[in-house]
């Protein structure tokens, strides 16, 4: 059984509380131009990079954009069959069935404090579903490549890029070995010694 057969007989099965639940859930519509699921990772960025990311404000809003745009590009260079997964993945998490089924609650994401975010995705971590499992080391794995993969973040790792020849300059030429000079106290006229085999 594949992935989205999974999930429909799963939905299917789960459409009544869904129903009943419809009435008093949060609302909250996200943007019909948010095609990259911009908001959704920005809602997980701080539980997934939980003290990668810098304290103050500015510099931390600056790596944020700068880590979501890393994200786009990120699955746009994703094979066509892990981009379909992927996007399946994330609509399920911003419709109401999905959500349900993925974490027991239709709360949209953007409305869970970190302390909950957290919670749903440890739970993922170690969940007998393997769907659950893949949501989890797909996201992570996401969200901390395009992270790290920004020059500007390297430091949280002490990580500084080698130079190989000391700021940019061309390596030293290798010297042509000087030609061995012969000994001046011995001229051509002296005798080569005369090897003694029997060490005497």
């Amino acid at each position: 059984m594949d992935r989205r057969t999974f999930l429909l007989t799963a939905l299917g099965g789960t459409a009544a509380l869904a129903l009943g639940s419809h009435f008093y859930r949060p609302s909250l519509e996200l943007p019909s131009d948010d095609s990259g699921h911009r908001l959704l990772f920005a809602a997980l960025l701080p539980v997934l990079l939980d003290g990668a990311l810098p304290e103050v404000a500015g510099p931390r809003v600056a790596a944020e954009n700068r880590t979501l745009d890393a994200i786009a590009v990120s699955i746009s260079q994703l094979p066509a069959e892990q981009q379909a997964e992927l996007e399946q993945l994330l609509e399920a998490l911003e419709n109401r069935f999905g959500l349900l089924l993925l974490t027991g609650s239709m709360t949209p994401l953007l409305l869970r404090s970190p302390t909950e975010l957290g919670a749903m995705l440890e739970a993922w971590r170690g969940h007998f579903l393997a769907l659950a499992q893949q949501a989890y080391l797909g996201l992570r794995e996401l969200v901390l490549t395009s992270f790290y993969g920004c020059p500007e973040h390297w430091s949280g790792l002490n990580y500084v890029k080698p130079d190989l020849f000391g700021s940019g300059a061309n390596p030293p030429a290798a010297s042509a070995a000087s030609p061995v000079q012969p000994d001046s106290s011995q001229t051509e006229n002296d005798p080569l010694p005369t090897p003694n085999p029997g060490g005497l």
